[in-house]
């Protein structure tokens, strides 16, 4: 009875996200929750995974690539635009659907006590079978085009992937939890998931931003978001360009040995805070709810 009795904790007080760790079929089941619901009553379902990036892509192709000239100046533009596409709807989704991740399951918050972290953690899992299709399309593309790259490029492209994932995770435990108080929270998320494409090298190669901003542009660099696109520029496009299609400058300088590094750092800062403040928030959730 002793030893029992030594095991008992505080209810509504856990480990946070080593919760979301020790309770994975839970997190499993709340995937595929969130899968079927926001698919349910849908004829093409997880096709809509295709469908809307690529809309989104010949949208701003046509637009900017073809009627503002910027295809002629970036060679394959195609893929230099879709592999920061993929990765910015990644972060976007992520972001977004774990904002409001504790409201929209208030219902189940309400019942029963369950690490509250599953929730966002969830959404971030479903953004990513969201992104996996997306980045195949993509991959097919860099292939057709004479795609060559590196194992140290693919590996980077892995580490960003994780690297996106830990900062939308840290991003959407904070929103998460001070939407629960303020609704508010959705309306700066929205704001700020129309900001990040633009703020990115996205739609535009990095030079044009150092060329207007001048020894400001270390400001820009410290968003993870845009050392994150560029690392997937250098994975996915910069491998497709011929001897006959020289490109100066195709990665900002120190990209690799500072800049990823500072953006892990402040990635991983982040979550750490983003757990703190969702820990702290969550005690009267039920009550808020």
């Amino acid at each position: 009875m002793a030893g029992q009795s030594d095991q008992l904790v505080k209810p509504g007080i856990g480990r946070g996200l080593l919760d979301v760790y020790g309770d994975r079929f839970l997190l499993k089941l709340l995937v595929r929750k969130e899968i079927k619901i926001r698919y349910r009553g849908s004829v093409l379902g997880l096709m809509w995974s295709y469908v809307k990036p690529l809309m989104q892509f010949l949208i701003y192709f046509i637009a900017l690539g073809i009627f503002l000239n910027l295809e002629r100046g970036t060679p394959n533009y195609a893929i230099y635009l879709f592999s920061g596409i993929v990765l910015v709807n990644f972060f976007t989704e992520s972001l977004s659907n774990a904002t409001r991740s504790i409201v929209d399951n208030r219902d189940l918050i309400r019942k029963i006590y369950l690490p509250r972290e599953l929730f966002p953690v969830a959404t971030v899992w479903v953004s990513a079978a969201h992104f996996l299709p997306q980045l195949l399309v993509l991959i097919g593309a860099c292939l057709f085009v004479g795609w060559t790259p590196s194992i140290l490029q693919i590996a980077a492209a892995i580490l960003i992937f994780v690297m996106v994932a830990v900062l939308g995770t840290g991003l959407g435990l904070m929103f998460g939890a001070v939407n629960v108080y303020f609704r508010d929270s959705e309306n700066i998320v929205d704001m700020i998931v129309m900001v990040v494409t633009w703020a990115s090298p996205v739609l535009y190669v990095w030079t044009m931003v150092e060329r207007v901003m001048g020894e400001w542009f270390w400001v820009y660099m410290l968003n993870p978001m845009t050392v994150a696109v560029e690392v997937f520029h250098w994975t996915f496009w910069e491998p497709t360009l011929k001897a006959n299609q020289p490109v100066s400058d195709t990665m900002p300088p120190d990209l690799l040995n500072f800049w990823l590094p500072v953006s892990m750092i402040i990635s991983v800062a982040i979550l750490f805070i983003g757990q703190l403040m969702f820990r702290r928030l969550s005690v009267h959730f039920a009550q808020e709810l």
